[in-house]
């Protein structure tokens, strides 16, 4: 059943990110109740929480998630962008190794997590992904992303290929620490499946983390003060 007693929601969301579906489901279960889709750079959704600009993300990690609470959904498959002709385009799938010596570009808000990636890194660094697939059109180099950045700035001339041995990107949800809203509790349980008859009440807890999620959580935080300590170790 509807309910307009729920207050508005801003939910952000970093490039490739799909939360189409979560938006369909709130709106057939509260019409009156607004959920605002806000896009947010990669790089500052994480400070878009907790400054207040979005309610919860969808975001990537590693990420700053200092002060959040955080709830791991999915894993991504990385993929290499390449030239529709290009030789790398003969298998269904390729490795590390296939990129050896090849040209590849990274531009300044990469959200892959690869210590070592392979390739030759290309001197210039795009501004962002967006530029990156032009550069790759323009056979400047190949380009390692999320596949859902790959299918949101796809084009005719370009395709991409699963990295079967390359890491992972993480998908996760943040949204402040502490008490949570009605609102923001019914939206967690829209992500989480859950049943619209099996809504929480305002007296009810919040949502738990599952022990897959604190798993997930942790190894999340590791992997961004160890990207957090890599950097600070190049400079």
């Amino acid at each position: 059943m509807a309910s307009s007693s729920l207050p508005s929601l801003t939910l952000g969301y970093v490039p490739g990110g799909t939360p189409a579906k979560w938006a369909r489901n709130w709106a057939d279960r509260h019409p009156e109740a607004p959920l605002e889709l806000r896009a947010v750079a990669a790089a500052d959704a994480a400070a878009a929480v907790r400054d207040g600009t979005v309610d919860v993300a969808l975001l990537r990690l590693p990420s700053d998630t200092s002060g959040l609470a955080v709830i791991p959904l999915y894993e991504e498959t990385t993929v290499v962008v390449v030239p529709t002709d290009h030789l790398l385009t003969a298998a269904d799938a390729v490795t590390a190794a296939d990129l050896d010596g090849e040209s590849v570009l990274l531009p300044l808000d990469n959200v892959v997590d690869w210590p070592e990636p392979p390739g030759a890194p290309v001197d210039h660094r795009p501004e962002n992904t967006e530029a990156a697939i032009e550069l790759v059109a323009a056979g400047i180099g190949a380009l390692i992303v999320p596949q859902s950045l790959a299918r949101l700035y796809h084009r005719k001339d370009l395709t991409y290929r699963p990295i079967t041995d390359a890491p992972t990107c993480s998908v996760a949800l943040a949204f402040p620490e502490g008490p949570q809203s009605t609102s923001l509790e019914e939206f967690i349980g829209i992500v989480r499946g859950r049943k619209p008859g099996s809504s929480r009440g305002q007296s009810e807890p919040a949502p738990k983390r599952t022990a897959r999620e604190k798993t997930l959580a942790k190894q999340a935080a590791r992997a961004a003060a160890g990207k957090v300590a890599r950097k600070r170790g190049r400079r």
